[in-house]
């Protein structure tokens, strides 16, 4: 059974080597098999970055927003198990990894998804309330094959999976993650371009809510 981390990327360049080390760490526990980086229109050195870690690069031009990315990255590998990782995670470890990956590996789940619990309050709270906008998931290609309108789903990917899963009346476990947080919006752009990219990810989760 193959495993692959696909980390969907957009200019992450500052970010991304606190998610690939402990994937190439993971990688050489057997945790899995490849890590799949999908530059999604990227215009800065994330894509070098990337190769220097051991990750296969998938570059896409134009931007396709975070739903086509992992689609794009899915329909690149010939795994069975997707794990996907975000960019701009802080904490990550290989044990999470394996974490994340053992409902699906042993078959207890169709979906696993990764909260954090113990890190940064903003993070904390957000996924807290809303676990089902977690980025951290690993599911089996077949079934994330299945979910329809990810390609167009952008931001709204999450909740196309959740909505999904729970129609279909799929196993889900959640894996608490201890520590772990992520690098927020405003940190990575500023104030007023991160509130802009916000706005535009409430908007695109409204979208695939409804």
């Amino acid at each position: 059974m193959k495993i692959t981390a696909i980390v969907p990327a957009y200019n992450e360049a500052l970010n991304i080597s606190g998610v690939l080390f402990p994937l190439q760490e993971a990688r050489a526990l057997g945790v899995l098999d490849d890590i799949l980086v999908v530059c999604d229109g990227c215009i800065d050195t994330t894509a070098e970055i990337a190769r220097g870690y051991g990750a296969n690069v998938l570059e896409l031009n134009p931007n396709r927003g975070k739903g086509g990315a992992m689609l794009a990255g899915a329909k690149a590998t010939d795994a069975d198990i997707l794990v996907f990782i975000d960019a701009d995670l802080i904490g990550l470890t290989p044990k999470y990894v394996a974490e994340l990956v053992e409902p699906v590996k042993s078959g207890k789940a169709q979906m696993s998804m990764g909260i954090f619990d113990g890190g940064r309050k903003s993070t904390d709270a957000a996924q807290q309330v809303a676990p089902f906008l977690t980025g951290q998931r690993a599911i089996c290609k077949k079934h994330f094959l299945e979910i329809p309108d990810i390609d167009d789903s952008r931001y709204g990917v999450e909740i196309a999976m959740t909505k999904y899963s729970r129609k279909n009346r799929w196993r889900v476990e959640r894996v608490s993650w201890s520590n772990m947080s992520q690098v927020m919006k405003e940190e990575k752009l500023g104030v007023l371009e991160g509130l802009k990219v916000r706005v535009k990810m409430y908007w695109d989760i409204i979208k695939a809510s409804v």
